[in-house]
């Protein structure tokens, strides 16, 4: 059974499999009709997912309107996400965009409508705006849990101080708890290491991880053809131009030849051990366009990598940690009193 809950102050909490996620946004919404991501939809579901994460970006409003419609017939069955900042509208506007309580609480409501339900399960305020105080995004936020209106708050690309502020912040004034961060993972995006994921397993704090294959970079296919998000979108993607990129797609693309799986499934397998070696919940989030590609990804839980396979991978991935981690690590051992190595260290990162 593959499943997501929440939980004060513990993060999300999913089962071994890991593979949570469906994002019918940027997944489906960049090249499927909307036949097929009913087809997509109910795939996932047979499959056993209950996590659908959305937007009132994407689309403009529609992927939050077909997935109402896709979850209508079971609506508590299913955790449903959303987020908010960028608006539904097809032009921006500073009075429909932001983080203000004002934006906020439109979005919500307007969401709602959109999603045909009476509360959303997990709210994501999706990206800091640079000008709306933390508290007044916390008490935004505590408002709407106090109204049942939704029920988890979490915060989607916010830097790791901001994310940790929040975390006193709630504690402090005893509003609703941020559970979860959401930002980019993958082989060939790792600098979420420096800081974000440290702070979530330190704090507790679940976190999805979108963009798994690196924007379809991970799969090896642009190295024949443009066709996918490099064509679509031309944005959230990434393309070999570092060496180090171009080393880990050749050893994914090696990996895959050794196991007889997909590059697509390589990749998702590295994040799900990636996952299994963490203190909390890490889950990435898929975005198919077509059962094709779902069932791509529903195969890669039955991938094991091997020990072998997994270290081969990370080492050639691996993203410096820069200041302060790199000096910090060479003055372990005078710190511990030159006996680092029989020294215990906490499962978690001391917070």
């Amino acid at each position: 059974m593959r499943y997501l809950t929440f939980g004060h102050r513990s993060g999300l909490r999913v089962s071994e499999y890991g593979l949570g996620t469906a994002n019918f946004g940027t997944g489906w919404g960049a090249g499927a009709e909307p036949d097929e991501a009913r087809r997509v939809f109910d795939r996932f579901a047979e499959a056993g997912g209950t996590f659908l994460d959305t937007a009132d970006s994407y689309q403009f409003g529609e992927s939050e309107e077909l997935t109402g419609k896709f979850v209508a017939a079971d609506r508590d069955h299913f955790v449903l996400a959303t987020k908010f900042s960028l608006g539904s509208a097809s032009r921006p506007s500073v009075s429909r965009t932001g983080n203000s309580r004002k934006t906020m609480v439109a979005s919500v409501e307007a969401g709602l409508r959109r999603l045909g339900t009476d509360y959303i399960d997990l709210l994501w305020v999706h990206f800091p705006d640079g000008l709306t105080p933390m508290e007044e995004i916390l008490r935004g936020l505590d408002d709407l849990v106090s109204s049942g209106k939704i029920h988890h708050v979490g915060l989607s690309n916010f830097p790791a101080w901001r994310v940790s502020r929040a975390v006193t912040l709630a504690d402090w004034k005893n509003w609703a708890p941020v559970v979860g961060v959401q930002n980019e993972y993958s082989l060939v995006e790792r600098t979420a290491e420096r800081e974000l994921l440290p702070m979530a397993e330190g704090l507790g704090l679940g976190a999805a991880l979108w963009s798994p294959l690196g924007g379809g970079l991970l799969t090896g296919k642009y190295r024949h053809s443009a066709e996918g998000r490099l064509s679509d979108l031309g944005k959230v993607i990434h393309t070999e131009s570092t060496g180090q990129k171009t080393a880990v797609v050749d050893a994914v693309l090696a990996v895959a030849e050794e196991t007889g799986a997909t590059p697509a499934q390589v990749s998702v397998a590295w994040v799900r051990e990636r996952a299994a070696r963490s203190t909390t919940a890490l889950v990435p989030i898929i975005g198919p366009r077509g059962l094709t590609q779902l069932d791509s990804y529903l195969d890669a839980l039955d991938l094991r990598l091997t020990p072998e396979q997994y270290a081969r991978l990370s080492d050639v991935s691996d993203v410096p940690l820069g200041v302060p981690h790199e000096a910090n690590a060479l003055t372990l051992d005078a710190v511990r009193g030159g006996a680092a190595d029989r020294v215990t260290a906490p499962a978690a990162p001391v917070a």
